[in-house]
């Protein structure tokens, strides 16, 4: 009995340094965060907060400007996802064939990954730079158009120009993974569809996609989420602007908060984002659920 009970100690001791940065950085700050969104906690020195109960988050159903930002943010989010998954699967069959340089052309496809999404931004910036962007002077020496355009400030074109650069940042990774899950599929599945189906897009349909599906559906969902969520590479690129076209949760957030200091309601659109990302999370294990019982039958 003492040796077990002196076992299980260890064993909570070893998991100590794993598990209390997760409470205090994720677990502690999530809690307080919820707590804060049932109060009317303002910005200030000492100031009292008092407990308010469900008004934030009857003021959040109707405040428009919050339900545009929500509407904008599942469009950037799932433009992002989609987008990104069809390039990255791309890519990933690509890399996943035999040709010369193939390593090399592997390892450069994990250098955008390993940018910090801060130095992302600023790049992008400088591309899209009106007067003397690299974009700008590209397509008025192509003669595509004749005179610059303000990328990220005119409406018609903020959102798309914003969405490229998320896509770009989400490549990387999603090719990885999905490249990973190639390499697991069975030669001998493959070889096998191929007897049967003569083109390519046969075999993948047969062979390839239910092998790599249950994997394809999980990065989807964590690009859905990480893009969802995303904050610093729209802030920097165009702080929420045009008029809000751009206003995704998380900067309508931090505007409530550090602009104009009402924490306890920007407590409550951190909870809101919250349950979108549960229910996302929700759906996608049951579409994985779904598709392992099929590949079980």
């Amino acid at each position: 009995m003492n040796k077990s009970k002196s076992r299980n100690m260890a064993q909570t001791m070893l998991l100590l340094p794993a598990v209390l940065p997760v409470i205090f950085f994720s677990v502690a700050p999530i809690g307080y965060g919820l707590f804060l969104a049932f109060t009317n906690a303002r910005a200030g020195n000492n100031l009292q907060f008092e407990f308010t109960g469900l008004e934030n988050f009857q003021r959040l159903m109707s405040d428009t400007p919050f339900l545009e930002s929500l509407r904008i943010g599942i469009v950037w989010a799932v433009s992002v996802t989609l987008i990104g998954l069809f390039v990255s699967l791309f890519f990933a069959v690509l890399l996943n064939g035999d040709f010369p340089g193939r390593s090399f052309f592997r390892s450069l496809a994990v250098i955008p990954w390993a940018i910090p999404p801060v130095v992302i931004a600023l790049m992008w910036l400088l591309v899209y730079e009106p007067t003397s962007g690299l974009l700008n002077a590209v397509l008025t020496e192509s003669g595509a158009i004749d005179k610059n355009i303000s990328w990220l400030i005119q409406p018609g074109f903020a959102m798309p120009a914003a969405i490229l650069v998320g896509v770009w940042a989400t490549i990387p990774q999603t090719t990885l993974v999905i490249l990973a899950a190639l390499q697991g599929v069975p030669r001998e599945l493959e070889e096998a569809a191929s007897i049967d189906r003569a083109n390519v897009f046969g075999v993948f349909k047969v062979a390839t996609w239910p092998s790599i599906k249950r994997i394809v559906y999980a990065i989807a969902t964590l690009d859905f989420i990480s893009a969802f969520n995303n904050f610093s590479i729209v802030f920097i690129l165009t702080d929420g602007s045009p008029g809000g076209a751009i206003r995704l949760p998380a900067i309508f957030a931090y505007q409530q908060a550090f602009e104009f200091g009402d924490f306890g309601y920007a407590s409550a659109v951190g909870v809101a984002m919250i349950l979108v990302m549960s229910v996302s999370i929700a759906l996608a294990f049951r579409v994985i659920a779904r598709g392992g019982e099929k590949a079980n039958d």
